[in-house]
């Protein structure tokens, strides 16, 4: 068996800026962390052991005990900023950059006077900081949620970690059942992202099966999986080295390896050594991901 990794993978910007600001925290027990900062269980408990406070994503709330709050990369409404700063809390902001071009265009759309129509997983904590600040919007998961909307004025724009294939296939189906409404697109899915689900593409015309590395509530992660069978390929995700399965790949000649933007660089390359023990043979030539790095595992954080 031979092993393919993802051209484009694992660790994007917005994560490696928001790992890299939490490492620079010198009071990290002054600090409680607004959800999970990225969705990867190995960084959440690192900064627990480093004396973070942390709040679930489930359960925020406005009022925290420490004076400091660290906004995570997935981001909060203005509404919620507001809440946390009139109770007197300083913020430590890590929102990824794209983040805040989706909340600006959700912001100018709902300015327009249009309904803001968010493709993207509902509850997921990124869309709750996008339509927070919202007085008129519906989130749209799949294409069997659109429907005719009683208004002439529409605005649509996406999660940023959308697939844009599904995001099209939305933004034709709202088009076709609402034909005599003004609809405004904006597109707000990120370029990694992009770049990881063309690499991913790329890799399916080459592999048996995929391994995708990346936390279970990762949604980028999710899709990537998702994305692999769409197109008749197994494909099976992991945390972790440890949920590898040798069943997995019985009969496969070929495997690719890809990893979510939020997967540490040491966990992909363990998962690479545990499925070389497997009998894997990486192939001469195959060119690691661009910016990553090893990093030593006793770290706190990383970056790429």
């Amino acid at each position: 068996m031979k092993i393919i990794r993802a051209e484009e993978m694992g660790m994007c910007f917005g994560v490696r800026d928001a790992l890299k600001i939490a490492d620079e925290v010198a009071r990290p027990a002054d600090v409680t962390v607004y959800g999970e900062l990225v969705h990867n269980p190995v960084v959440n408990r690192r900064l627990s052991d480093a004396g973070f406070h942390q709040s679930g994503e489930d359960g925020r709330k406005p009022i925290v005990i420490t004076p400091l709050v660290l906004i995570t990369a997935h981001g909060v409404s203005d509404k919620e900023r507001n809440q946390l700063q009139s109770n007197n809390k300083q913020l430590i902001d890590t929102t990824c950059p794209l983040v805040h071009r989706a909340h600006e265009a959700a912001a100018d759309l709902r300015d327009e006077g249009r309904l803001v129509l968010v493709i993207g997983k509902a509850g997921h904590v990124e869309v709750q900081g996008i339509t927070g600040d919202l007085n008129r919007y519906e989130v749209i998961s799949t294409i069997d949620e659109v429907r005719h909307f009683q208004t002439l004025q529409l605005g649509v724009i996406s999660q940023t970690t959308m697939p844009m294939d599904q995001v099209s296939a939305i933004h034709a189906e709202i088009q076709r059942q609402n034909p005599t409404a003004d609809i405004r697109f904006i597109d707000t899915v990120c370029r990694p992202t992009k770049l990881r689900q063309q690499a991913m593409l790329d890799l399916l015309r080459r592999v048996d099966a995929v391994v995708a590395v990346g936390g279970m509530n990762s949604n980028n992660t999710r899709r990537l999986v998702d994305l692999c069978q769409e197109h008749g390929k197994p494909a099976y995700q992991v945390e972790n080295a440890e949920q590898l399965q040798d069943e997995w790949f019985h009969g496969v000649k070929t495997l690719g390896l890809t990893a979510g933007t939020s997967t540490l660089d040491e966990t992909i390359d363990e998962v690479q050594r545990v499925l070389e023990g497997m009998g894997a043979i990486v192939p001469v030539g195959v060119a690691a991901p661009s910016g990553r790095m090893r990093v030593d595992s006793n770290a706190a954080f990383v970056e790429n």
